[in-house]
């Protein structure tokens, strides 16, 4: 009888155990971050695993698939998901929870612009050091320079506004933003730009076509704010993934030094021209 007793209490404590680590707490904006997540699951318990849908504060990079192995004790499943966040501050990675009764522990996170390092030399600010003024000099041939200077000038303008007659300026014709942002992504297609710079390019035309089309400002706000307030124009749902999802490469390539495929680089641009399209058909 305690026998069947120990072996109760030993399979129950040899029950799930779960964990998620990362590869560092503190990252440079944009800089990618491991997060490792690790199911341990006993042979007498049904398969499961996290499902992590967003994590607030990070985006990520890469989800690859998880990976099985077969373990003394049962299976472990394991995924390393490469994230990665561009809001600076202290945060945390929340706990999953492989069920009810079974969570990961929270993870402090730092996300700096830059490293500060506290033993780097202080270098104090020097005192107020003293001048010894100049002796004083015969300062009239100033005055006369000036006066000289003022009469050249007075003859020069007197000669000028003499023979110069009004310049009638042609009016400028308006650029319509469909066919500026059109013709801008036609050049930046054909360039063969630096990738960073392409990317850069392509998604400031769209945000000077917005501006101009739909009297939305977005210059110097974030992707995410772009995304949000881009959730009101009259696209499709299929097309507003499209947008998103070539918005938010673009910062990977800019930000988080990701190299996108030729690939990549045409389907983001057919985004953009799609999308700029969608929206002249609908105004």
């Amino acid at each position: 009888m305690s026998l069947l007793l120990f072996a109760a209490l030993f399979a129950a404590a040899q029950g799930t155990t779960v964990r998620a680590t990362v590869d560092k707490n503190k990252l440079l904006i944009g800089e990618p971050v491991l997060l490792t997540l690790i199911a341990d699951i006993p042979e007498n318990e049904p398969i499961r695993f996290f499902y992590i849908d967003s994590i607030p504060h990070f985006e990520f990079l890469e989800k690859p698939a998880i990976d099985t192995t077969n373990t003394a004790e049962g299976t472990r499943l394991q995924q390393v998901i490469k994230i990665t966040s561009f809001d600076s501050g202290h945060w945390v990675i929340p706990a999953f929870n492989l069920r009810d009764d079974i969570f990961t522990d929270t993870i402090p996170m730092d996300v700096v612009f830059s490293d500060f390092n506290p033993e780097q030399d202080y270098h104090d600010i020097k005192d107020i050091m003293e001048v010894t003024p100049e002796k004083e000099k015969d300062k009239r041939w100033i005055w006369f320079a000036i006066g000289g200077g003022v009469l050249l000038l007075i003859v020069v303008l007197y000669l000028v506004l003499r023979k110069k007659k009004p310049v009638v300026q042609a009016p400028v014709a308006a650029i319509d933003p469909y066919e500026e942002a059109m013709k801008g992504l036609e050049q930046l297609e054909s360039a063969g730009a630096d990738k960073k710079l392409f990317y850069s390019r392509m998604v400031d035309i769209f945000r000077v076509y917005i501006s101009k089309r739909k009297g939305i400002h977005s210059l110097q706000k974030t992707t995410d704010d772009i995304v949000k307030q881009l959730k009101g124009l009259p696209i499709t749902r299929d097309q507003f993934e499209k947008l998103s999802q070539s918005l938010m490469l673009s910062d990977f390539v800019k930000f988080a030094k990701y190299e996108p495929t030729r690939e990549d680089d045409r389907k983001a641009l057919d985004a953009i021209k799609q999308t700029i399209i969608e929206i002249e058909q609908l105004k």
